[in-house]
């Protein structure tokens, strides 16, 4: 009898241990993040033309000519949602609310379906086009197919996952990527044109790389840009408000 309360207390303990360095692992995992830089944290403040409001998710509101298509953007992997602030900016102050999707511990794999909240909460909005960058535009990608509300998607150094297919949806979609990156695999960013309906665009920014599409400094691994991600981020939001102009 004792032998087998000390197996069970053996098999208990181990248990427990393995479950405390998993947890202990995961909260070392992601409490080490890219932060948002100078260009980002500007953005973050409102002016003339958008009102920009952090409650939860951060809202970017235009102040004039408001139009009923709305953009949602979810972040990098471990990458602070702020530091996408300039080109969600920019876009608003044309006349688009945006809405960059705070993620649990800053994954998107942990808040799939953020955008259902968003959706539901700004009943105004009557079309939506959703994004992301690396693994945000994977699970952005996902959330695409669930609302009929999405009318567009847009990646950023991004693809969807395997086996899924859009070409017999109506959806308008835009890639963009770095001729630089050294993060995201290219290949499987120019084989996605596979699987996206004919009017697809797929556009290689020149010179740029992956950590360039946000403002949170350099990414372990990438290569090196030879445009400002200044620039990536203004080439981005003019790509992105083409795409937003044409569902008027």
């Amino acid at each position: 009898m004792k032998q087998k309360r000390s197996f069970k207390f053996k098999v208990f303990r181990g248990i427990a241990i393995f479950l405390i360095i998993m947890v202990s692992t995961f909260f070392v995992y992601v409490s080490s993040y890219y932060k948002s830089s100078s260009l980002a944290l500007d953005a973050l403040k409102s002016d003339s033309l958008v009102t920009v409001e952090e409650n939860g998710d951060i809202l970017f509101k235009p102040i004039y000519n408001n139009k009923n298509i709305g953009f949602i953007f979810y972040p990098g992997a471990k990458v602070e949602a702020s530091a996408y602030a300039p080109i969600a900016k920019e876009i608003a102050s044309k006349g688009y609310t945006v809405v960059i999707a705070k993620m649990s511990f800053n994954l998107a794999i942990l808040s799939p379906n953020k955008a259902e909240n968003i959706v539901s909460k700004h009943k105004d909005i009557n079309s939506w086009v959703i994004g992301g960058h690396s693994l945000g535009g994977v699970m952005a990608a996902d959330y695409a197919l669930k609302n009929n509300k999405i009318k567009g998607l847009v990646f950023l150094a991004s693809y969807p996952k395997d086996k899924k297919d859009f070409t017999s949806n109506q959806i308008k979609v835009l890639s963009l990527w770095g001729s630089n990156d050294k993060v995201a695999n290219l290949n499987k960013i120019k084989e996605a044109k596979n699987v996206m309906p004919s009017d697809s665009e797929f556009i290689e920014i020149e010179g740029g790389n992956h950590s360039g599409f946000g403002d949170y400094g350099y990414q372990k691994g990438d290569g090196d840009a030879f445009i400002t991600n200044k620039e990536q981020m203004s080439d981005t939001s003019k790509s992105i408000l083409n795409l937003l102009d044409n569902l008027n």
